[in-house]
């Protein structure tokens, strides 16, 4: 099954827990925007809270707690046997990282609205402004549905496999780093930002096209691929892409703002 959905296909779906997760690096808050219109049936799903856990050395969006991930996605209405159903603005970087941790816990249908609230809008379908109460679900958080790699891992990986760095290329480079304390890459990583995924719309690039890119980025079938970024949620964007290409990826949770919290750990620049 893809990991896609379609605006026509969501609408003519008959039940699933629809998680509107718009979240902007620095705001304004997601919610605001949800409040002016969502996917009829939407909940907000607050991108720091239910899918990240406090920022601190393990990361500025670490992996919930698994009880705390089964409480907010029991309150947001997810169940076991109901399917998912993520959207976000557009290109699906916040729709991303809740696919990958739905996934991560162990529920098995998560789809991403391809496009987002922008591709819903376009083809005219309706928006919602209430906010009804949602009928508490039954999730069961079950980690290691998805591979994950710590910054060890993730640093050997830089040097048998692929690790992919899914940051714009001067965050890469080092030239600039709008948000964490040290800037450059992992050594041996190799500069894969996100915005290459997809189309102006925000849609993603068909299968073709995304393997075609990753497998010029050194990340073919049989060799071990993972991706990370600054904090693990454009990360996840790159392994949503990968998994559409058909190239299976681990993804560095903590990434880059957990790999500079060990001052010991070596940095690269160019």
């Amino acid at each position: 099954m893809s990991p896609l959905i379609t605006s026509e296909e969501l609408a003519a779906i008959g039940d699933a827990a629809i998680l509107d997760v718009r979240w902007r690096l620095g705001g304004p808050p997601g919610v605001e925007a949800y409040r002016e219109g969502h996917i009829p049936g939407a909940v907000f799903c607050d991108l720091n809270a239910d899918l990240a856990a406090p920022a601190g050395p393990a990361g500025r969006h670490p992996l919930p707690a698994p009880e705390a991930f089964q409480e907010a996605m029991r309150r947001l209405g997810v169940s076991d046997g109901r399917p998912v159903v993520v959207y976000d603005e557009a290109d699906s970087t916040a729709a991303a990282r809740a696919w990958w941790t739905l996934r991560y816990f162990g529920h098995g249908d998560v789809r991403v609205l391809d496009g987002g609230l922008r591709a819903w809008t376009r083809e005219g379908l309706p928006l919602a402004k209430d906010e009804s109460p949602v009928p508490p679900g039954d999730f069961t958080a079950r980690p290691g549905g998805m591979p994950v790699l710590d910054a060890d891992q993730a640093a050997a990986l830089a040097s048998d496999g692929v690790l992919l760095d899914a940051r714009a290329a001067e965050r890469y480079r080092g030239e600039v780093e709008p948000i964490d304390p040290v800037a450059g890459h992992i050594p041996g990583a190799v500069s894969a930002p996100t915005t290459g995924n997809v189309e102006p719309g925000g849609r993603f690039h068909n299968r073709e096209f995304l393997r075609e890119r990753f497998n010029s980025l050194g990340a073919v079938e049989g060799l071990p691929v993972g991706a990370y970024c600054g904090s693990g949620v454009t990360a996840a964007h790159e392994v949503l892409a990968l998994e559409i290409a058909g190239l299976p990826a681990a993804l560095y949770a903590g990434s880059w703002s957990n790999w500079v919290a060990d001052p010991g750990r070596p940095v690269a620049t160019g």
